[in-house]
């Protein structure tokens, strides 16, 4: 433990923290909390995700106060922030290539969570909460699009919501419920701006309680080893806080180049028309960072299973759905399908290079899911969803028992003083 910082002989602030003690629990989880010593780069990211969450709330709140949440005036309300707020340019750009940035640091985070075993006891429910936020992202961002009410988020918003209508018995109900009527209109970019709004405050709330988890759990780091003693940690204030300003100094370089000389290079041209319901887009397909997930629910053929028994058993549809909130869902049952005794795959010879086999999956995923559902694509499609499910259910317990994997450094301490060298 670190000593008191300057700040807290503070008069003022003694009084308050006497009454309520704000500035000593922040000292203690924010500056004096013992972090591993040998943390990397790729332990930024999720501090980088913080800052994109306080980026895209601020200029949400900004946007929200000129957008007119009406299929009449929404359209033309977008274009008056472009055209006639002070600098309602900037913010749209911001919080447009904002959501795509955000999802950036937030895979790379999740992929260092998989290649480094961070999801494994007693990191459960840290992974858990991980997956949630994840998950709140995706519906954030959903609404998100629809509100500019081009023909894409229009059509994205017909096409995604009646992927519900598959469920048996409930999905026309479920449809109905999220549409508000009887098809995608007004109550529906109504509930979706309402949603839109409110879920990042949810979002932050989660992150409150995955920053505690980690807090209880402690950090992982490259090694995949528990902290030893003190002689392991350092406090996080001013190592790693000095390690992240840098992090966001980076990120706003590239962030800065998209917002300025390529605002719409992730976009689609078609939001630019206004929505139109009599006038199908020749091929609707959702922003990149669901693409992966596209790919696999378009990846399903027709009369699935019942291909090989003869008759229907689980429409392609249904089949489509389960599959793509499949792909999501069974990343919460990764601590148990993981059978290796070690975390770090720096120990682990095999399953190093099939992790990356898993991201080239995932890219060709991406790719597929950009691409209209025939020829080439869908094959890659297939062989990827295939290979995702594969790598999941079966590669990662087969390996962990029959892998042999490098002895592990006694302290994370060791390699450090040692100059990498275990």
């Amino acid at each position: 433990m670190t000593a008191s910082a300057p700040w807290m002989d503070n008069k003022l602030v003694k009084w308050i923290d006497q009454r309520m003690p704000v500035f000593s629990t922040m000292q203690h989880a924010a500056m004096d909390y013992p972090t591993p010593r040998n943390l990397s780069y790729w332990w930024n990211f999720g501090s980088l995700a913080g800052f994109m969450l306080v980026v895209m709330i601020v200029t949400g709140v900004i946007l929200a106060m000129h957008y007119t949440p009406h299929v009449d005036y929404a359209f033309s309300s977008i274009e008056r922030i472009m055209r006639d707020v002070n600098y309602g340019w900037l913010i749209r750009y911001i919080h447009m290539n904002g959501g795509s940035m955000f999802f950036i640091v937030v895979y790379i985070h999740v992929f260092r969570g998989l290649y480094y075993g961070s999801y494994k006891a007693p990191r459960e429910l840290l992974w858990w909460l991980g997956i949630l936020i994840l998950l709140l992202m995706m519906a954030t961002a959903f609404m998100g699009y629809v509100l500019p009410w081009g023909q894409m988020s229009f059509w994205g918003a017909t096409v995604i919501t009646n992927l519900f209508s598959a469920v048996p018995f409930f999905g026309e109900h479920i449809v109905m419920w999220l549409w508000g009527g009887f098809s995608v209109d007004n109550p529906t970019l109504n509930r979706f701006f309402s949603l839109h709004y409110l879920l990042p405050f949810v979002i932050v709330g989660v992150v409150g309680a995955h920053i505690w988890a980690l807090h209880t759990t402690k950090s992982g780091n490259p090694l995949g080893i528990d902290i030893k003693g003190p002689q392991d940690t350092i406090p996080f204030h001013p190592y790693y806080t000095v390690k992240d300003m840098f992090g966001v100094g980076v990120l706003l370089i590239f962030y800065a180049l998209m917002v300025f000389f390529a605002p719409n290079l992730l976009g689609d041209a078609a939001n630019y028309i206004p929505a139109n319901p009599l006038q199908t887009p020749p091929h609707i397909v959702p922003e990149w960072y669901f693409l992966p997930y596209y790919a696999i629910l378009r990846a399903t053929p027709d009369n699935f299973i019942g291909n090989w028994i003869g008759f229907t058993l689980v429409p392609a549809k249904l089949a489509g759905v389960i599959l793509m909130f499949g792909s999501i869902f069974i990343l919460a049952v990764l601590p148990w399908l993981d059978t290796s005794r070690v975390r770090s795959a720096r120990f682990r010879p095999v399953y190093k290079k099939v992790f990356w086999l898993f991201v080239i999956c995932c890219a060709a995923l991406t790719w597929a899911g950009a691409k209209p559902p025939e020829g080439l694509a869908l094959w890659v499609a297939r062989i990827g969803t295939f290979y995702y499910f594969f790598h999941l259910i079966v590669l990662l317990p087969v390996i962990g028992w029959f892998e042999r994997p490098l002895a592990l450094p006694k302290s994370i301490s060791e390699p450090v003083l040692t100059g990498g060298k275990a």
